[in-house]
């Protein structure tokens, strides 16, 4: 079976600093795949902050995520830091991709590669709707018709 590849965009808007905790690591002394995907959902809920959103609430409407694939390019140990850069890419007409670059900060070595795909949803009415405008303007994308 083939690898996964996961090719990165050359711009990173936002970037944050999180720790690897001790609960994060698993039996092999590293940080866990389970940990990294909570990891990446707090750098993705930073994301949105900075820009004044949330999960819940992005011009009216929430998101889902609907899909995730990381790339593990080395590992993380307790206490390290790590830099996790987080931008919006490949849009379509209901939802995107969140691309994430994740570095130990102390020495630049790449830990992961990360997307999850996501859609916009109306929590009330439990059913997917179009990105919001609100969001697209932010992001300058073009969302086919």
């Amino acid at each position: 079976m083939a690898r996964i590849k996961l090719e990165l965009p050359e711009h990173f808007p936002f970037s944050t600093e999180l720790r690897v905790r001790i609960t994060d690591v698993n039996y092999g002394g590293h940080l866990g795949n389970d940990a990294l995907l909570g990891l990446l959902h707090e750098a993705r809920v930073q994301f949105l902050a900075h820009y004044g959103l949330s999960e819940l609430d992005i011009g009216g409407a929430g998101i889902i995520m609907t899909d995730s694939v990381i790339v593990y390019k080395s590992e993380a140990f307790p206490n390290e830091r790590l830099d996790i850069a987080v931008t919006a890419t490949d849009f379509n007409k209901y939802g995107c991709d969140f691309v994430y670059r994740v570095t130990e900060r102390a020495s630049g070595r790449e830990v992961a590669r990360a997307k999850t795909g996501i859609v916009f949803f109306d929590y009330s009415k439990r059913a997917v709707q179009k990105v919001p405008p609100l969001f697209l303007e932010l992001f300058s994308a073009d969302v086919p018709a």
